[in-house]
């Protein structure tokens, strides 16, 4: 007898008599059963609301808009504030281009040292404050990681209330590459327990909220 099949024997005995397959299938049935019973209450009762609580707590800062069309405004805002040129990198996607940018050039092409981006999230996450972004063709990962600052447009109708909806929304055919959640801006103490910001990606997180179907 090999040390594995000690090991394994050794456990095996430990652990007694099997439970019957149908058995663990009721248990396990019961487990997931009363989900909104283990499910944290969301902070405020309306999505927008209690997404921008959560997010603005972790040091993302939110503006928020009616509609489209005040999405080039409200970026143009954000950079005037900060100090920054009026440009950023952007994501190639009709409903962003298709917005009225006079007095900003976008750029679908991203450098290493990018000062701003801006992108379309696929959907927002409330109990947590976190941004969905799944990258493809017309999203380009790179501008998730690359800038100094990071403007992601969140149209409040994509909000949900917690993970699990949107692993729930997911099918075979959609799931991306790549997904990437976003939880504030980009953070570690891994060095010398310093608060480092912008470590790993984008040091400063904007989220402009767009109400509304336009």
């Amino acid at each position: 007898m090999t040390v594995r099949d000690r090991i394994l024997s050794a456990i095996r005995a430990t652990l007694g008599p099997g439970k019957p397959a149908n058995e663990i299938a009721v248990e396990a049935a019961l487990l997931l059963e009363p989900v909104d019973t283990a499910r944290p209450a969301l902070v405020a009762p309306a999505l927008p609301d209690a997404f921008a609580q959560k997010a603005a707590a972790l040091g993302t800062t939110i503006d928020r808009v009616s509609g489209m069309a005040g999405v080039p405004q409200a970026a143009a805002r954000y950079l005037k504030a900060h100090g920054l040129p009026p440009r950023l990198a952007m994501q190639p996607t009709p409903e962003l281009s298709a917005l009225d940018w006079a007095g900003i050039t976008p750029s679908p092409q991203i450098a290493p040292d990018e000062p701003a981006a801006l992108g379309l999230a696929l959907c927002g996450i409330a109990e947590s404050g976190s941004l969905v972004i799944h990258s493809g063709p017309g999203n380009p990962i790179l501008l998730s990681f690359l800038p100094l600052h990071h403007i992601v447009v969140l149209r409040e109708a994509t909000l949900l209330p917690y993970l699990e909806d949107y692993a729930a929304r997911l099918s075979p055919q959609q799931v991306p590459r790549n997904a990437i959640l976003i939880t504030g801006p980009s953070g570690t103490t891994d060095i010398e327990g310093s608060y480092v910001r912008g470590a790993h990606g984008p040091g400063f997180l904007h989220v402009i909220l767009v109400s509304g179907a336009g």
